[in-house]
């Protein structure tokens, strides 16, 4: 998994190495944030650790799709052919993870957590797949979620996700614990697997896995939990989250470059870990290697809304707008109006975006130039800009928790049809 990815970037040329001494405190991040968390790298020397830690290495579109072995343009279709026709995994009875079983003295603080700002309440383990097995189906869901490092053997977690949240809340009524994996060290499926929606497509994740790969996703059985995880993984800590407990977790520096507030959050003890042989201890800048990923499957989304009422060319979830906020989109428009339809039905079809700009086929999304263009050339606000006041938004947007609610905007930036003013310049041949 995650080291036949590294070898990967490596023979792509991508891979950075730092070789000099760093420290997990501030340093670490500092650099990957230097390179604005879109180089892969990965530091062999962490101050006070025998263990190298690598970084984003999934932070990058185009990185993303070499590693995945797909096009842009067939991203979103074989996104949704996963979804719909996913595929069976192999559960091995050893794997590489199991080389290495602790169940006694547990002490995950012998990893390299990094910390990564000034006012962060700990070090944090931010790349952490966390796996759960739904409680009443038994499909196996699996989420990157953030762990405040409370001890030797004790972590607090961030549910955040309203179909996780559910599953532990009924469970704690009947004052059971929740069974749990953390997951270190995987690789471009196994993540774009974690960002489909449960809740919306019902579907075991690992089966996702296991179609966007092409063969079967091999795991393994934990040691003191009912649940797999992928054999080939660097580092699995077990445990259950505890019915009725709560501590403290954060401030800690979020997505969009805030801090999250403190608040009261459950807490997972620490049973078992497994980890291979010279383990290498995978961390993500907050938090960019899931945002991509997710965003890549809100594209999926926005695309299949949009598809139902106009005729859309592509779509773009944008990294500046932390892969929820903003996105533009491409239309071939046949009729006056096509541009605010899609408005609607963009604003509508994910809750977190906030501002979505619509644009012809003749302009390239990717580009924030042409896109640019699009507005200063073909919108006009007294007729082509719509809002909303007072919507449903995301709590990673300082200014929607003011209020407990976002306005939402669409740029109308499409041109009128059968106009001539509005033809591109062209050279031939070129």
């Amino acid at each position: 998994m995650l080291r036949h990815e590294l070898n990967k970037l490596k023979d792509m040329g991508l891979l950075l190495e730092v070789n000099d001494e760093v420290d997990v405190k501030f340093q670490l991040g500092g650099i990957l944030k230097k390179y604005k968390n879109r180089r892969p790298i990965i530091f062999n020397k962490v101050k006070g650790y025998k263990i190298p830690v690598c970084g984003a290495l999934y932070t990058d579109r185009e990185v993303l799709y070499k590693l995945a072995n797909i096009k842009h343009e067939e991203r979103i279709f074989k996104f949704m052919e996963s979804i719909a026709n996913p595929k069976p995994v192999k559960l091995l009875s050893y794997g590489p993870v199991m080389e290495n079983i602790i169940t006694n003295n547990i002490d995950i603080t012998k990893f390299p957590h990094p910390y990564f700002h000034e006012k962060d309440s700990s070090c944090y383990i931010t790349a952490g797949m966390l796996v759960v097995k739904d409680i009443n189906t038994g499909k196996r869901y699996t989420s990157i979620r953030r762990f405040q490092v409370l001890g030797k053997d004790k972590i607090s977690i961030l549910i955040a996700s309203p179909y996780l949240t559910n599953q532990f809340l009924e469970i704690e009524k009947q004052n059971k614990p929740l069974e749990v994996a953390i997951v270190l060290g995987y690789d471009v499926p196994f993540l774009l697997a974690s960002q489909v929606s449960s809740e919306l497509y019902g579907v075991d994740k690992y089966e996702i896995d296991s179609a966007l790969r092409g063969e079967p996703l091999e795991v393994v059985k934990c040691k003191t939990v009912d649940l797999e995880v992928p054999a080939y993984a660097e580092i699995v800590l077990e445990g259950v989250i505890l019915p009725n407990v709560r501590e403290k977790e954060g401030p800690f520096g979020e997505l969009m470059g805030y801090y999250g507030q403190q608040a009261m959050h459950p807490v997972i003890q620490i049973q078992a870990i497994m980890h291979r042989n010279n383990p290498i201890y995978q961390t993500a800048f907050p938090c960019r290697e899931e945002h991509l990923a997710n965003g890549l499957l809100r594209e999926v989304e926005l695309f299949y809304s949009l598809k139902r009422l106009v005729d859309v060319k592509d779509v773009h979830v944008t990294l500046a707008g932390g892969y929820r906020f903003h996105a533009i989109a491409s239309i071939r428009k046949k009729q006056e109006g096509d541009g605010k339809t899609a408005i609607i039905g963009a604003l509508s079809s994910i809750k977190d975006l906030k501002h979505v700009v619509i644009v012809d086929d003749d302009i390239d999304i990717f580009d924030r130039d042409d896109v640019e263009l699009a507005i200063a050339t073909r919108f006009q606000a007294s007729r082509d800009l719509v809002i909303i006041p007072d919507a449903c938004g995301s709590s990673l947007d300082p200014s929607h928790t003011l209020k407990g609610v976002t306005d939402k905007m669409g740029i109308d930036a499409t041109k009128p049809l059968n106009n001539e003013r509005f033809e591109r310049c062209k050279i031939p041949n070129f």
